[in-house]
């Protein structure tokens, strides 16, 4: 059989591919190929689906996203720094903010400090600006008085200042060479003060201006113990004081005054009261048996030195301390003991 050399046309062969499709005969080659599209486009399987191309920034997006925060919080700072220095000028510098007097002052808590010795610390703060005024400067300065035992400083916008002080507590008076003050329980020597002010203290003795504070202090410390001890129980014999000693931590020496007399009584280092009710419980009798009855020796247990710190009379010597006399006693120029129950 021979071969068929004729050519066929490209509708000849869509013709030929149509029954095999389905498709009638009188479709024309245009109508196939947009089926075939449809084909394609209903089936997900015959190609792969076609990328665009994205066109990407030249930062990626978190960078952007931190780089406009950052810009944000730049610009929110900026402005708050902005406000603050023109805040900052307006209060330097605007005279709604100077202390205009010393009316501008207020002071709280001084009683025994005069004012005077107030603004002669603070008055060096009139017509300062108030954010100048150095508090903690000011401070320390008005504690540097002796009556002051602490002081704060504080601003009141805008233009006023308060300062409340907190004064020392007098215990007593102290003898200091020829001149009467006064001192608290940490042994800080104050002046009497101005408004004189009335107490009704035991006068300090054996202690000395010059001394350490630490020094004061360590007696102090006794002789609150001591009026503790007395006042006890209500019986507040501390007010029959006039003086203490504390010049021998191992022997408090106190003078105790009533319509009779004063006389000295030496009280130890400790058992202050039980020895002190010894001494008012014996104190006429000893006045009795004695015409010039001056001082006390109760440190001893059992056992009671009368006129211990009296001088022998001429031509006779004092008996020792530790000799006990169990006969009565009939002279008052030297020492003499006496047994007590």
């Amino acid at each position: 059989m021979a071969r068929r050399n004729t050519a066929t046309t490209q509708e000849d062969e869509f013709e030929r591919e149509a029954p095999a499709r389905g498709r009638s005969y009188d479709e024309s080659p245009l109508d196939a190929r947009m089926l075939d599209l449809d084909d394609e486009a209903e089936s997900p399987f015959l190609r792969g689906q076609k990328r665009v191309a994205v066109r990407r920034g030249a930062l990626p997006r978190k960078a952007a996203s931190r780089l406009k925060i950052g810009l944000i919080l730049a610009a929110v700072l900026g402005g708050v720094g902005l406000s603050w220095f023109a805040l900052h000028q307006y209060a330097t510098r605007s005279w709604r903010f100077r202390i205009d007097s010393s009316d501008n002052i207020t002071i709280v808590g001084a009683r025994n400090v005069s004012r005077s010795q107030l603004m002669d610390v603070m008055g060096s703060d009139i017509d300062r600006n108030i954010f100048f005024v150095p508090l903690d400067a000011r401070k320390k300065q008005l504690e540097q008085i002796p009556w002051i035992q602490s002081a704060s400083v504080m601003r009141l916008l805008p233009n006023r200042l308060k300062v409340v002080i907190r004064e020392r507590v007098p215990v007593a008076f102290v003898q200091i060479n020829s001149r009467i003050q006064l001192i608290d329980a940490n042994g800080v020597i104050m002046e009497p003060p101005a408004n004189q002010a009335a107490y009704s203290f035991p006068v300090i003795v054996g202690t000395t201006e010059a001394e350490p504070l630490s020094t004061r202090a360590a007696r102090m410390k006794v002789y609150m113990q001591l009026v503790k001890e007395l006042d006890s129980g209500g019986a507040h014999y501390s007010r029959d004081l006039s003086d203490v000693d504390l010049s021998d931590a191992d022997d408090v020496k106190a003078t105790v005054t009533d319509p009779h007399g004063a006389v000295l009584v030496h009280l130890g280092s400790s058992n202050f009261l039980e020895r002190f009710k010894i001494y008012v419980a014996h104190v006429q009798e000893w006045r009795t048996q004695f015409h010039n009855l001056e001082s006390v020796d109760l440190r001893y247990e059992h056992q009671v030195i009368v006129n211990p710190d009296a001088l022998p009379a001429a031509g006779e010597n004092a008996p020792a301390a530790q000799t006990q006399s169990d006969t009565p006693l009939k002279k008052a120029a030297t020492p003499r003991k006496t047994k007590h129950n």
